[in-house]
């Protein structure tokens, strides 16, 4: 251990300048855009919940993802959301993706469990994606289909008036399938994504308790991620990103950006952070990669806006294991 610090020391003082430079930009830039998002009440939504290290599981946010890690892939994750609320939603999620023989497909399948009050949710959707060789990376079009279900149960909730009718009509859960697409390039220095989470956008009637469907290019979310590997040694490697998430909707506009960057240290310890500008959210984040099957990752979340005053934050947890007949210590995956 003391040589590898010896090492990452040394290697940390012979930095060039402009790897300083980007450095310096990439922690500054962006960091005062505010979020934009009005709420609908009418609006339901599903299809992505907030994590902190969807990095380590693409198959979050794009389904162009799916067998780009060259292995059979699978993923945990437990997430408590705004702790010290009552009730505050839990988000769980699983998933697993691999390429196919010819490894031009690659296949997924991934299921997101929600509670929030009385709320519970659940979403199972399955990619598919098709890979083809373009200069030195791959570029990915992937696909995902599948079905978001809601249900609130009032039974549970007291209220001044035996009986509320308010509270006992169409207590029935929702059904709503949905798809999306997206596209994805990488290579051993770089990715970058974009995807469209749902093309259905589903509306509920207040009169009566209904759920319509919409389809409009206006509704659309578009989720852009991308980010890159600076190698200052063998031991000592620097990971920015940014994901971009911007809704069509002319009332909400810009949605959610969030500013990351891991440390790489042996290819054994990442050490990063993320700043959250739509939530005003400061993310740090530890993550071992035990071996190069296994790794394990903890995020908290220190709310710095509006929700500091209601919040402790949040944590997240993660557990990626990969069936590695392509993975190896000397050519580990970062992206």
């Amino acid at each position: 251990m003391s040589g590898l610090l010896l090492r990452l020391y040394g290697d940390f003082r012979q930095m060039n300048k402009i790897k300083l430079i980007f450095f310096f930009f990439f922690l500054s830039v962006f960091t005062s855009v505010p979020g934009q998002a009005k709420p609908d009440s009418t609006s339901i939504s599903l299809g992505y919940p907030v994590y902190s290290q969807y990095l380590q599981n693409g198959l979050l946010i794009n389904p162009a993802y799916a067998g780009s890690r060259g292995a059979l892939s699978t993923f945990l994750s437990y997430r408590l959301q705004w702790m010290g609320i009552p009730d505050a939603p839990v988000f769980q999620s699983v998933s697993l993706n691999a390429p196919t023989k010819n490894d031009k497909v690659g296949l997924g399948l991934m299921a997101q469990f929600m509670q929030f009050g009385f709320t519970k949710s659940q979403s199972i959707y399955g990619s598919y994606a098709y890979r083809i060789d373009l200069g030195n990376g791959k570029l990915s079009f992937g696909l995902k289909a599948g079905f978001d279900r809601s249900n609130t149960d009032y039974s549970g909730l007291a209220t001044t008036t035996p009986n509320d009718p308010v509270f006992s009509i169409n207590n029935k859960p929702y059904f709503l399938p949905n798809f999306g697409a997206g596209i994805y390039y990488y290579n051993d220095k770089l990715f970058a994504g974009a995807s469209i989470p749902a093309f259905l956008n589903y509306k509920k009637n207040i009169s009566t308790g209904s759920v319509e469907a919409h389809h409009s290019i206006n509704d659309y979310d578009i989720i852009f991620s991308a980010g890159g590997l600076i190698t200052f040694s063998q031991a000592f490697k620097f990971k920015p990103s940014v994901l971009i998430d911007y809704s069509l909707e002319k009332t909400k506009g810009l949605t959610q950006l969030d500013i990351n960057g891991n440390f790489i240290l042996g290819d054994l310890i990442w050490v990063g952070g993320s700043w959250r500008t739509s939530e005003q959210v400061a993310v740090g984040i530890l993550q071992v990669q035990l071996n190069p099957q296994i790794m394990i990752g903890f995020s908290y979340d220190y709310p710095l806006g509006r929700m500091s005053s209601f919040s402790k934050g949040s944590t997240e947890f993660i557990l990626r294991y990969e069936f590695g007949y392509k993975v190896s210590a000397a050519n580990p995956r970062y992206f």
